[in-house]
């Protein structure tokens, strides 16, 4: 094997500084099998976590949580817009002080694999770029643009030191930096190369000197990573095509996916279907995994993006993402999954490092009928992956090479490792089906765990030159083959944990025998040296305090509860009672001394059985009434979108006034409208318009003089897309009059009629054809669906940057239509239903013109009020007219009408801090029953956006930011009733956390 020494593409000078001759020196370099640490094989197991997406407060939990699990290495991205909120106004201080939160993972013996961009997508606000960037002249994003270049130049001089300073060589902990972020879905390597190589250099000219790598799409002298959720064998084959003689890495291991407003919830990833595609992971031959997410977050202010797929797909503000930790920082099924797989590869690491596939003709395992294996093999030792294709759980058996037979149970679908001969000690040799996820020494002894499903029995095979058992708390059935000296044991797999305690080759070997539930609850803590190894089996949750000392938390009294290793009063075995019982008797004992008597039954142990409460909400908030208005303001003539008005989010109110000869009905034509928008004429709402990208609303006018206001919530810039940077809110004119129709039925084929709306599949994908006229209008836009090689009139339309993948573009028409007569629209067939497809007319000279406008500042609350709305209101009012005319118009009783004001409207609650007894850790969260569409700040933090369509029902309210008295305040679009707002804590807030030293 071939080591190279870096991946740099020219030599750099170091200096030396005096002394340095007796410094130690840590090198991470790599092979085609992994990468090495000083020379020793390491598995990359990296958790991503953006330091953005918490408070301050938040960071060494959430990493704790981490390196519980398993993880060797931190991944996260930085954000520009976050550190250059405004041009030149660079900040680097509190939640935003990336540093600190390198220097964190440090502190905890974590690797970093730095993602400083500029480009990040991850589902934030213009992915990852500052709002003001779209201001600047001619730019253009993500190409070798001289004004774009410029800036990221600026933002390079910034973020770059930062990093370089926290290498691994001058004694930090960043082992990987990435270049840019998946350009390959843009462009392949030729056509990036140019672009790549400037950001490529742009790192090392400042400085970076660990090898660098990129993520889907490559660039000289880095290392390639694939980003997925499955496929894994496919893009294995890729890569090692590419780049024979690197460690293969999955940059982005997708453990769950983001969720949009209005969209549906994304637990499609699940627990069981998780753990099969690690598995394929290790079976395809990976030696590096980056977890995206390992902890989601929470898109807290408007920094939400928006993606592709249809006009609409806004990010929720929370970004849980179905992580193996949710939005909390709790443990779920997925994290019990990511823990058990990363215990078990840094079991097997060094062997899973150096093996190589088993080629099909050279497997001689016999296996029953629906099943499948592959296998890995490093010497004479063979780790086989079993995979079942059959309906049910079942036990099946499998016979090896040498005619050994085990039983395996898999369930539908699952890949379990089969192990084969694998050496657990020096002369000591382990063949079993069971699942092992521990062998090292600990407290003295090889400690190896077993883990099953409840109720299962387990084979282990033990090859030594001697065995005897020495102990077991189960009973335990041993057979010996004295031909090949193989002991075998049957294991069972209780509710109660085993051991049994044995000596192989004179080797002390303890094996613990856990179902799946302990394997949950285990829980392994590092010490600073080999003896104080420690393992916590019983806990739901475990923190590692600054102290050193272990916290944990449990559900269930009556569990046992076991300590293994270098613990202060040695190992244990106990319960949840015996630490209730414990920590009352030192409450007493405390009380005793003070004088202060307390029963042992007592106030202590309430606060111990007795969940804290949520601070509640009063029934009467304040309130203060919006009366939108934007006179005084200057007019534009125009419309500005958010970045030309000098917004990077919130709110914007358009507002104009125009004449009309009668009363009616008409539409009212937005041609450039990238986000949500509600529509008031004479101050009545007629519309919120959620179909962006073009739209057009019917709107209700008097005769004269009519005031039009439209009020835009910006909902967040594309993250990823080839046409990143588009104008937010209303980018262009705004017309009276018009037609919208909706032309997915009737196209015409050769086969017949097709209607896109209608599930159905044409193969082929055979042209399209559709006809209409203008009817005395002169403007047409096409918006939705549209096909790549739409055709107007027998003449092509182009689509600069069109993906098949994006599903939404508008298309101005107006340049290929003919007046008066017959137009023809011609596409191929893609696929079917569409969302959307929608052909709006409209005439040049039904143009609106002279806009003024307000910010955000338009909606800020003036004067507070205790009024709340009034449940028995059927008056027909001026706001329950304006909500009749939003939901249906037709004047019949309405109970959102009866809760509502009919008008933006602010809330405003004062509560004080919850008290909180130690031995609890909780989590708060807002409930927004009843609501419709807003804003949510606490103490002057933005908490975020909502919108009351799913799937977000809660809001996280981070404990961290609450002060002794906090203020409340959320801004409700239609004012409705508060009245079953309330706030909550998770689940797991009601049970106790005790401390074990």
């Amino acid at each position: 094997m071939t080591e190279k020494p870096s991946l740099l593409l020219h030599e750099q000078e170091k200096s030396v500084e005096p002394g340095a001759e007796n410094k130690i020196y840590s090198e991470l370099t790599y092979d085609q099998y992994s990468f090495m640490w000083n020379g020793q094989r390491v598995f990359l197991n990296s958790a991503t976590i953006h330091y953005f997406r918490m408070p301050r407060e938040e960071w060494r939990k959430v990493l704790v949580k981490a390196k519980l699990a398993g993880m060797n290495c931190i991944d996260t991205y930085f954000a520009w817009n976050v550190h250059e909120p405004e041009e030149g106004q660079w900040a680097f201080d509190g939640d935003r002080d990336c540093g600190a939160f390198l220097d964190l993972c440090a502190e905890l013996g974590m690797w970093v694999i730095a993602r400083p961009g500029p480009f990040i997508c991850a589902e934030w606000d213009f992915g990852g770029f500052p709002y003001w960037l779209e201001t600047k002249p001619n730019v253009k994003f993500r190409e070798n643009n001289e004004t774009y270049l410029h800036y990221v130049d600026l933002y390079f001089d910034r973020i770059v030191p930062i990093i370089r300073e926290r290498q691994v060589s001058d004694g930090g902990s960043v082992i990987l930096v990435q270049v840019e972020n998946e350009y390959g879905y843009l462009m392949d390597d030729a056509a990036a190369s140019d672009h790549m190589n400037v950001l490529r250099d742009g790192l090392l000219r400042r400085g970076i000197d660990v090898p660098l790598i990129t993520c889907v799409g490559g660039a000289e002298g880095t290392i390639e990573g694939a980003n997925f959720w499955s496929g894994a064998d496919g893009h294995y084959a890729k890569l090692r095509a590419k780049q024979p003689d690197t460690p293969k890495m999955v940059t982005e291991f997708w453990t769950g996916w983001f969720e949009n407003w209005g969209g549906p919830s994304a637990i499609q990833k699940t627990a069981p279907l998780l753990e099969k595609r690690l598995m394929e992971i290790l079976r395809a031959g990976y030696t590096g995994i980056s977890h995206y997410m390992f902890y989601g977050g929470t898109n807290f202010g408007g920094y939400g993006g928006r993606t592709v797929g249809s006009s609409d797909i806004f990010m929720v503000t929370s970004y849980d993402y179905d992580a193996p930790l949710n939005e909390y920082g709790r443990v779920t099924p997925k994290y019990a999954v990511t823990k058990k797989w990363s215990y078990f590869v840094n079991t097997f690491g060094s062997f899973l490092m150096e093996s190589e596939e088993v080629p099909k003709a050279e497997i001689n395992v016999r296996l029953p009928a629906g099943v499948s294996l592959r296998g890995r093999r490093a010497g004479n030792q063979n780790v086989w992956f079993l995979e079942s294709l059959r309906d049910e759980r079942e036990t099946l058996s499998i016979t090896l090479e040498e005619g050994r037979t085990l039983p395996v149970v898999l369930n539908p679908g699952q890949i379990v490792p089969v192990f084969d001969r694998i050496r657990i000690a020096d002369d000591v040799f382990l063949t079993s089906g069971a699942l092992i996820t521990g062998n090292e020494i600990v407290n003295g002894e090889r400690t190896l765990f077993v883990v099953g499903d409840t109720g299962q029995r387990s084979v282990v095979e033990l090859e030594a030159p001697s065995l005897r058992v020495i102990s077991s708390s189960m009973q335990l059935l041993l057979d010996h083959d004295p031909v090949s000296d193989v002991r075998r044991l049957d294991l069972f797999h209780f509710r109660e944990p085993g051991t049994v305690r044995l000596e192989a080759g004179g080797v002390p070997l303890r094996i613990m025998v856990l179902d799946s539930k302990a394997m949950d609850r285990t829980w392994r803590i590092e010490g600073t040296k080999q003896e104080q190894l420690r393992y916590a089996i019983g806990f739901d949750e475990v923190d590692l305090l600054p102290s050193g000392q272990v916290k944990g938390m449990i559900s269930d009294p009556d569990r046992t509860i076991l300590l293994l290793g270098g613990w202060t009063d040695g190992e244990q075995s106990l319960t949840g009672r015996d630490l209730i019982d414990r920590d009352a008797v030192a409450e007493y004992s405390r009380a005793e001394e003070t004088g202060a008597h307390k029963s042992v039954t007592g106030t202590h142990q309430l606060q111990l059985t007795m969940p804290p409460m949520p601070p509640k909400l009063s029934d009467s908030p304040d309130v203060s009434r919006v009366t939108l208005e934007a006179e005084g303001r200057s007019s534009s003539g125009q419309p500005e979108h958010f970045a030309q008005y000098g917004q990077d989010y919130g709110y914007l109110l358009y507002e104009c006034d125009f004449h009309s000869d009668t009363s009616g009905s008409s539409h009212l034509i937005l041609p450039a409208l990238q986000d949500t928008a509600r529509i008031y004429v004479n101050g009545v709402e007629q519309a919120l318009v959620r179909q962006v990208g073009a739209a057009g609303v019917r709107v209700r006018t008097s005769e004269g003089t009519n005031r039009l206001q439209i009020l835009v919530q910006h909902m967040g810039r594309l993250n990823f897309s080839p046409f990143l940077g588009e104008s937010k809110g209303l980018a262009g004119s705004v017309y009276l009059g018009g037609s919208v129709q909706d032309i997915r039925r009737d196209w015409q084929a050769a086969a017949g009629m097709v209607h896109l709306d209608e599930g159905n599949y044409l193969e082929g994908n055979p042209l399209l054809s559709r006809s209409f006229t203008l009817d005395d209008m002169d403007r047409a836009i096409l918006v939705g669906a549209v096909s790549k090689g739409l055709r107007i009139n027998g003449i092509d339309v182009p689509m600069e940057g069109y993906q098949d993948w994006f599903s939404f573009h508008t298309v101005d028409l107006s340049p290929y239509v003919k007046p008066g007569e017959v137009n023809t629209l011609e596409m191929p067939y893609s696929k079917a239903p569409l969302n959307r497809l929608e052909l709006i007319l409209y005439r040049n000279e039904d143009e609106l013109t002279n806009w003024r406008m307000a910010g955000s500042e338009a909606i800020l609350p003036q004067q507070w009020g205790t009024q709340t709305p009034d449940p028995s209101n059927k008056s027909g009012n001026h706001e329950a007219n304006a909500l009749i005319a939003h939901h249906g118009g037709n004047g019949t009783a309405n109970p959102v009408v009866d809760r509502s004001y009919g008008q933006p409207v602010w809330y405003r609650w004062r509560f004080s801090r919850p008290i909180v007894s130690e031995f609890y850790e909780v989590n708060l969260m807002l409930r927004l029953t009843g609501m419709s569409k807003g804003a949510l700040h606490l103490n002057g933090h933005h908490l975020g956006r909502y919108w009351q369509i799913g799937p977000q029902e809660d809001y996280k309210i981070p404990v961290s930011w609450l002060q002794e008295e906090n203020e409340l305040l959320v801004f409700d679009e239609e004012g409705c009733a508060p009245d079953r707002i309330r706030l909550l804590y998770d689940d797991p807030s009601r049970y106790p956390w005790f401390v074990i030293d």
